[in-house]
């Protein structure tokens, strides 16, 4: 145990090379405990980056942060440390919780692409390049041609082909067998059989005259969700009539913050994980993906006017039309619906090496009507994101490696 200084030694501690008069050393002392007292404050907030992001004073993050308990924030930050072969993660968290829902949107599309991929592996005689058409439908397309759209510019018909493909079982059970966290898929999106648990029967073609039938699934009825948070608002719209009361998502997909981060883990460092909690992909498979996922619009053959560089990229360059730097890729998935901005990304900057990992969501809803298209994407979530990203970039760009 450290030893008490006697008064004497305090004394000749406090007046090296000043002579200091007795009556003053006890207000010293209290400037000298204040001191310390706010310098170990200091440091230990600044030894959190995600805290060092949200208490910027960059005007995009003041307008969430100074009063946050409407936007139903939700963050987790991967700082990112590589030892030779290995990867080693430390995760920093804002008001992550399993217990409390926010509605997941489009990125319940990067699971469903994996679990599709996983299939297709299984397959002796489907690829990424089989066509393929859903029964009553009338595009004839390829798998892998539907996993680029879900990335490229979040596609919902892309993915509810998939769906259809899967059922909700197999996405289910792709998910909760991995270990990444609580998940349910219950439903397709912007669909008027949305939550129909009988999937579509697929046509498959052989070759360019040969199909075969691929049957559809019955699946699992989803139970209501009994969650914090699980009814939001106080009204919303139904066609055209108003209903005044909170909107209920209880019957919605669920796909927490940690379960989002699990999976964006596993696909970026699969070795990372034991081999049971790692999805089934092969080599080739894992590069489409991560090709899939870091494309732009533009890449993809869409235009690039009304689809940016940063369309589906909320983090870092939500915020700007401009065209994102080619050093930087960002592997990612975007969902927003319901007044609901969630961004899902491994950001890499080759050039300087940086790399780190953000999931977050946020509620900008500030009417507290639902399916009324009115949102403060805009104004107050994409700027948000985009300055989030900002700050976490500048961090790890002068992080001392």
């Amino acid at each position: 145990m450290r030893k008490k200084l006697p008064n004497k030694s305090m004394k000749s501690f406090l007046s090296i090379g000043v002579k200091i008069p007795n009556s003053s050393i006890p207000i010293l002392l209290v400037l000298l405990v204040c001191f310390l007292l706010l310098g170990c404050a200091s440091t230990t907030a600044l030894v959190d980056p995600l805290d060092r992001a949200l208490a910027s004073k960059d005007a995009r993050i003041r307008s969430v942060m100074d009063h946050p308990e409407p936007f139903e924030l939700q963050i987790r930050f991967t700082r990112i440390f590589r030892e030779k072969d290995s990867v080693r993660f430390a995760d920093y968290d804002f008001n992550v919780a399993n217990n409390r829902y926010f509605y997941p949107a489009s990125t319940v599309k990067f699971p469903i692409a994996v679990i599709a991929l996983e299939k297709l592996n299984a397959s002796e005689t489907l690829s990424t390049d089989t066509k393929f058409y859903v029964e009553g439908d009338t595009l004839e397309t390829t798998f892998g041609k539907e996993i680029i759209k879900i990335f490229a510019v979040s596609d919902n018909d892309a993915n509810n082909r998939l769906l259809e493909f899967l059922g909700q079982d197999a996405i289910n059970e792709g998910l909760n067998s991995r270990n990444v966290g609580p998940a349910r898929i219950a439903h397709r999106l912007s669909a008027p059989n949305a939550d129909d648990v009988t999937t579509k029967s697929l046509v498959i073609y052989l070759n360019d005259t040969t199909t075969t039938s691929l049957e559809g699934s019955a699946n699992t009825p989803a139970d209501p969700l009994t969650i914090e948070g699980i009814t939001k608002g106080i009204g919303f719209y139904e066609g055209d009539s108003l209903i005044d009361q909170p909107f209920n998502f209880s019957l919605k997909n669920y796909y927490p913050i940690e379960t989002q981060h699990g999976v964006l883990k596993r696909i970026i460092f699969p070795k990372s994980f034991p081999e049971n909690e790692r999805f089934n992909l092969s080599t080739s498979q894992r590069q489409f993906l991560l090709n899939a996922m870091k494309i732009l619009p533009k890449e993809a053959g869409y235009n690039k006017e009304d689809y940016y560089d940063s369309y589906g990229k909320f983090l870092l360059f939500g915020d700007s039309k401009e065209a994102i730097p080619s050093n930087i890729k960002i592997y990612n998935k975007v969902g927003y619906a319901y007044g609901t901005l969630t961004d899902c990304a491994y950001i890499h900057d080759e050039k300087n090496k940086v790399e780190f990992m953000v999931t977050a969501t946020i509620l900008v809803n500030s009417d507290g009507i639902f399916n009324d298209n009115v949102y403060d994407y805009d104004e107050i979530g994409i700027p948000f994101l985009d300055a989030l990203g900002d700050e976490l970039y500048k961090i790890e760009k002068n992080r001392k490696r």
